[in-house]
């Protein structure tokens, strides 16, 4: 099984950017999706950005919330996925996570990293 690890959390003021990396120790396009998922205190886990591993550009989705300022990639060769965000809304501040999917494994999830976006 693949594990994945995030990256670039931290604190970043309203109107500003962040990109956050996951990386997969091996091959992301196992997965057959991966995606970003946030949870804020005392809310649910929610998918925020998907990309599909369908051919060589991948599908991509977005939540309302984010659609227009955050952007998924992937990087085949370096086995990473990003998630540039743009444009960070107080709300946007979150515990966020990678996750990819694949039918026998299930899904699997990364550990985390924080996002907080200040006033």
């Amino acid at each position: 099984q693949v594990s994945l690890v995030e990256s670039g959390g931290g604190l970043v003021q309203a109107g500003g950017s962040l990109r956050l990396s996951c990386a997969a120790s091996g091959s992301i396009l196992s997965f057959t999706t991966m995606g970003w998922y946030r949870q804020a205190p005392g809310k649910e886990r929610e998918l925020i950005a998907q990309i599909l591993n369908r051919g060589s550009g991948g599908v991509t989705w977005y939540a309302d919330p984010v659609k227009g300022r955050f952007t998924i990639t992937r990087d085949n060769v370096m086995n990473t996925v990003h998630l540039q965000m743009s444009s960070l809304k107080l709300e946007d501040s979150a515990v966020y996570y990678c996750s990819g999917f694949q039918a026998a494994w299930g899904r699997v999830w990364g550990q985390g990293t924080q996002v907080t976006v200040s006033s």
